[in-house]
């Protein structure tokens, strides 16, 4: 889509003309005025006997000519040069004041036309003209001051190269849901016919980088109407009104041209839920908010106008904002499954040159829980990594390494570990890795590693799952659990001590226990009793507990009896394999990376 850019003249241009026009005035017309008074041609008798009189204020004596004006400097005179030794003494005696140019003096009704009338006439010309520009521009008589009130929207027009649905992949149910808002606009006849009208708003939730904002592009592509394109942001002012102003003038433009699509992106900067809790005064953001309310659902219609809006942030929206009638349709745009990260990571790869023994279907899923946005990072730190090697194709090798540099970040190589801190952290990595294969419910190793990386981890170990899973059991998660517990067991073994480098195990450990016992009901004790409420689902996830200190201090302590099982249980695994162990660790030690393939043969 082509965005269609208004030409506008800065106020400075204005400013400048106003400027030009004074400079102008002062430097040429009111000295031309000054020139047009007569000077009165006198002879030089006429000037003895004023002289001798007193009747000469200012006196200018030059090579041929002498210019005077009498005593109140109302008149100016000029006559001839005369060989007088004694002029001066006279002039000097009779009280003139000599200067080197004589003033022309105006008259006192032409001084004040000139210094008062015309000045001010020219101010009210220039700011009448100013004030029609801007009202004509910020769209009528209503509009404020500097297009203070008049919206950002970014209008585009149809365009060939423009995204359409066909580059959008992943997100197939959403899709088709915006692809009726499309068929709509392009024939509304059938649904008019069977009484059918379009939602007027459709609300695309998600998480961040699942392609919200490219599928409103795709939409823009396909749609061949009027797009207005606008941030949440734009509408937030300093002043208040402004936002509401901005609003107004929105809608005023899409209603001109109607049928069209609206596009606000990240509606929560302005859609937030109202409360009662301000102090006086009127907030800026609910101004905005109570304009969009009634700009989309309010007694003045807005037909033929679809209100497209996205958000990471859906509970934090006001109920009069998502009630239908304003956004009818709610389309969630989740993260994609394998078969989507297939193919998302096929459509950025045609932009690229790739070898034959790239296997988009093992990448994708060891790219497991990436967004699109993800995979075409994935993609691109591949073709990336081609170049530094001085390759003309990404190959395989080149996409692993870029799954791993999206997952840890790029290898450390300043970060140099004794052969000491090397020894642990391999056996902590193998420690992990036997402890999940040991557990039949646990994904395939595919790759371990004692790099360190730029997140700060000094290995990791890879899994892998065979398939997609939208449900985890009890056991599955029990053996998670204990499969982070892997590398601290693997220290305690080995070396009688252990250090720092299982604190991400920890934390990761105990959010999940605390899951299964406040969130999934998991636990004999509480039953199907929800203790925690999670918030934000698509940005982290935060939780908050909803029980009593008591029944909280009790869930602490089923935490750390179920964390604690399960270490127990990593312990008695490597400790019923220490051959293997210690086997595997060596291998690792030496080799610093290896692959699920060698980790199994030696496993055997």
């Amino acid at each position: 889509m082509n965005e269609v850019k208004n030409p506008r003249k800065p106020l400075i241009v204005f400013y400048i003309l106003m400027l030009l026009i004074m400079f102008a005035f002062n430097s040429l017309i009111a000295p031309m005025l000054a020139e047009e008074q007569k000077i009165k041609e006198v002879d030089y008798g006429t000037f003895m006997t004023m002289t001798e009189q007193g009747e000469i204020g200012s006196v200018q004596i030059e090579e041929n000519q002498i210019l005077f004006t009498n005593k109140d400097g109302s008149e100016t005179y000029r006559t001839g040069v005369i060989n007088d030794p004694d002029l001066v003494n006279r002039l000097h005696a009779s009280g003139a004041k000599f200067t080197s140019k004589i003033v022309q003096q105006m008259s006192p009704l032409a001084s004040f036309f000139l210094s008062w009338i015309l000045p001010i006439f020219i101010f009210l010309a220039l700011g009448q003209y100013l004030s029609r520009k801007m009202m004509d521009k910020a769209g009528g008589p209503g509009s404020m001051m500097f297009n203070m009130g008049k919206s950002n929207a970014r209008v585009y027009v149809k365009s060939s190269d423009g995204i359409k649905f066909d580059d959008v992949e992943g997100v197939d149910e959403a899709e088709e849901n915006l692809q009726e808002i499309v068929d709509y606009l392009h024939d509304p006849g059938k649904y008019r016919e069977i009484g059918a009208s379009m939602p007027k708003g459709v609300l695309l939730v998600g998480p961040p980088g699942t392609g919200k904002t490219m599928l409103a592009k795709a939409v823009a592509g396909e749609a061949n109407v009027p797009f207005f394109s606008m941030s949440g942001s734009e509408f937030v002012e300093m002043f208040v009104g402004m936002g509401a102003s901005k609003v107004r003038d929105l809608f005023r433009q899409a209603k001109e041209k109607a049928p069209c699509i609206v596009f606000i992106d990240e509606i929560d900067a302005i859609g937030q839920k109202r409360n009662s809790g301000n102090l006086g005064g009127n907030d800026e953001r609910e101004q905005t908010l109570n304009q969009l309310l009634t700009e989309m659902d309010g007694f003045e219609g807005n037909s033929g106008v679809i209100i497209l809006a996205a958000t990471n942030r859906p509970e934090s929206l006001d109920p009069a904002l998502t009630r239908p009638g304003r956004f009818d349709r709610r389309v969630p745009v989740e993260l994609p499954d394998l078969k989507g990260r297939e193919a998302i990571l096929k459509v950025h790869a045609a932009k690229i040159k790739y070898t034959d023994d790239v296997d988009f279907s093992v990448i994708a899923r060891m790219a497991s829980g990436a967004s699109g946005a993800e995979l075409a990072n994935i993609v691109n730190e591949a073709a990336l990594r081609a170049v530094r090697d001085g390759r003309s194709a990404a190959n395989k090798a080149d996409f692993e390494e870029s799954i791993e540099v999206v997952i840890a970040g790029y290898q450390k190589k300043s970060t140099i570990l004794t052969d000491h801190e090397k020894k642990i952290v391999a056996y902590h990595e193998i420690g992990h890795a036997l402890v999940a294969a040991k557990q039949t419910n646990s994904a395939p190793v595919q790759k371990i590693t004692i790099i360190p990386r730029t997140s700060g981890a000094l290995g990791y170990t890879l899994q892998v799952d065979e398939g997609e899973h939208y449900l985890m059991s009890k056991e599955e998660l029990e053996n998670k659990i204990a499969t982070l517990t892997g590398g601290r067991a693997a220290e305690e073994i080995v070396f009688g001590s252990v250090t720092t480098g299982a604190a991400n195990d920890i934390e990761q450990a105990t959010k999940m226990a605390r899951s299964m016992i406040t969130r999934f009901g998991m636990s004999d004790d509480f039953d199907m009793v929800a203790m925690e409420t999670l918030q934000n689902q698509y940005l982290g996830g935060d939780t908050s507990l909803a029980c009593s200190a008591e029944t909280q201090a009790k869930i602490d302590e089923k935490v750390v009896e179920l964390v604690k099982t399960q270490h127990d249980k990593a312990r008695k695994i490597l400790a019923d394999n220490r051959d293997k162990l210690d086997e595997l660790a060596e291998f690792l030690y030496e080799k610093e990376t290896i692959t699920g393939e060698e980790f199994m043969k030696i496993l055997g």
